[in-house]
């Protein structure tokens, strides 16, 4: 059977993976995955109407935010796991059905006589094959009719609701929502159901989207903070030590809580991987003393390094790839990631018992000796970073720096990603780089030095926490009396994912021009969408470090 899928920046050829995911998908988990989006837009047509009738239903609320999250690269390549989310749909939709039919009648006097999309009437096939039939009839190509400006805009705002949605998530575990963003996951959906929209329609929503999905940011940065406490400067060891270990990677802060709770004084070290490094920087986290370092770099390279990795490895969300025969059995998934054949650890009532994790880490041995390594420091957030905000506007006023840099995004393995390396390395010194998500891991081990002792990088975290890079540039934009495009500051943009394509439509719903994002444009925006955004909000896409570094700059020297 065939597939196609665009969603993230290593595609096949540039175009569409059609055969097999670059991520590792098959086509039966990328139907699956069609299938359940055609779904949650069923379950949000009904849920849409029921809340403009004041209908709320916390079930299908969480449901539509884990359903899309599921979708985002890397999260879930089990199909058996696809094949009961689809019939929990069904049952979801029937729930809200039920209760906006009820509420309507009740309310208006009348029953509901209103022509719906197709997606309202879904019902699961009974059989694998039949789910596969059905997803094969509502994928991204399916209407061959369909505008190309049009399907290009749909996607745009789909894929910005599956970032928003990882965001919401990670905020509802903590106990966080809010009603602007939990509603506008039910809009979005239904608008992508709605033939009636124009090219103009779709560009108002998408923006509209981007200042949603700031609140959304907002959220679970307060749901963090609140938690963990600020994070604070921290330094961070790159080694390991003598003993037990247990590997934790993904993003989420609460699992490596409990962990970290579940292993004190057990005689285990814990070790952050990819985007858990930011972890090192909150009081809440940093207080166990068995979190003891960082291992490794970012996603794309885990096979290699959960290969030597002496113990026990921990997925909390997206980032999975395909695990190697050499360590499939020490490797766990949890939350919404899965894997075909990995163990998974379910949470009970909040709760997650690692027992398995913990108990493979022991049987596994550990390192045998301490290994020493060099130190890097995490914990800018943007409470530590505005602490501070009086002697960075003194330096920018003195001379001392020139101009500001926002090097982030996601990290990958298709070539071209050392740019962000060049880049870095090329950026005179009189300039400061703020950073935030994996996509660090190209230079965050580089020595960068300080400027009056302000560090020249700021890692500023996960891009969980891009909330905090937008709070730093409007606090500068504030205090030297400009709005941001007004500042010394560039942004310099790598993405993968889908969440950093709802960051870029929440930067650019704030107004802020001239970013540079690289290294490939996204397949999914077709030529007449791309040219509305170089227009409006002139982005371009990277070249050579020296010559962007020149054309912000102006005859800069490497």
């Amino acid at each position: 059977m065939g597939m196609f899928c665009f969603q993230c920046e290593q595609t096949a050829k540039g175009k569409g993976c059609d055969y097999l995911g670059v991520c590792g998908k098959t086509p039966e988990v990328a139907t699956l995955q069609d299938l359940l989006i055609h779904a949650t837009k069923g379950i949000s047509i009904y849920a849409h109407m029921a809340r403009e009738i004041g209908v709320k239903d916390k079930d299908t609320d969480l449901f539509v935010i884990e359903g899309l999250f599921a979708t985002v690269t890397n999260v879930d390549f089990d199909p058996e796991r696809l094949r009961q989310t689809l019939l929990r749909a069904y049952e979801i939709k029937e729930k809200i059905k039920k209760l906006f039919l009820e509420t309507y009648k009740k309310k208006i006097g009348q029953d509901f006589d209103g022509e719906l999309p197709s997606a309202a009437f879904w019902k699961p096939a009974e059989s694998i094959a039949g789910l596969l039939e059905q997803g094969a009839k509502v994928g991204v190509l399916s209407d061959k009719t369909l505008n190309e400006d049009i399907r290009s805009l749909r996607e745009l705002l789909l894929y910005g609701l599956k970032g928003m949605a990882a965001y919401a998530d990670h905020a509802h575990l903590l106990g966080r929502e809010d009603e602007t963003a939990t509603a506008f996951f039910h809009k979005g959906l239904r608008a992508l159901t709605d033939n009636s929209l124009t090219v103009d329609d779709l560009v108002r929503m998408n923006m509209q989207f981007g200042t949603v999905n700031l609140k959304c940011l907002e959220l679970l940065d307060k749901a963090h903070t609140d938690h963990f406490g600020h994070p604070v400067p921290t330094r961070v060891p790159l080694g390991a030590k003598k003993g037990p270990a247990i590997l934790v990677s993904g993003h989420d802060l609460l699992d490596l809580e409990q962990l970290l709770q579940q292993t004190e004084g057990k005689g285990i070290n814990v070790y952050t991987h990819g985007e858990m490094l930011p972890a090192h920087g909150y009081p809440g986290l940093k207080k166990y003393k068995h979190l003891v370092a960082n291992y490794g770099g970012a996603w794309q390279d885990q096979a290699k390094e959960f290969d030597v990795f002496p113990g026990a490895i921990l997925m909390t969300t997206n980032c999975i790839q395909q695990p190697r025969e050499s360590y499939k059995s020490r490797i766990f998934t949890t939350g919404l990631v899965a894997w075909p054949g990995v163990q998974h650890i379910s949470s009970v009532n909040g709760t997650k018992d690692f027992s398995p994790v913990i108990s493979r880490a022991v049987g596994a041995g550990g390192f045998s000796q301490d290994i020493p390594a060099k130190n890097i420091v995490v914990g800018f957030g943007h409470n530590a970073v505005l602490g501070v905000v009086d002697k960075i506007v003194s330096a920018v006023k003195a001379g001392q720096i020139k101009h500001f840099f926002l090097v982030g995004g996601c990290d990958g393995a298709k070539p071209g990603r050392n740019y962000y390396t060049d880049f870095a390395q090329k950026a005179p010194q009189d300039t400061v780089i703020l950073t935030l998500a994996c996509g660090k891991y190209r230079f965050n081990k580089l020595e960068f030095g300080d400027i009056g002792g302000i560090p020249r990088l700021l890692d500023m975290g996960q891009c969980n926490d891009a909330y905090s890079a937008i709070q730093v540039a409007v606090a500068l934009a504030k205090a030297f009396g400009c709005d941001v495009n007004g500042l010394p500051l560039s942004m310099i943009l790598s993405w993968y994912e889908q969440k950093a394509v709802c960051i870029l439509l929440t930067l650019l719903a704030l107004g802020i021009r001239n970013i540079r994002i690289g290294p490939s444009l996204p397949a999914f925006v077709s030529p007449n969408v791309l040219k509305v955004l170089v227009e409006k909000f002139n982005i371009k896409l990277v070249t050579t470090a020296q010559e962007d570094l020149v054309a912000i700059l102006g005859g800069v020297k490497a």
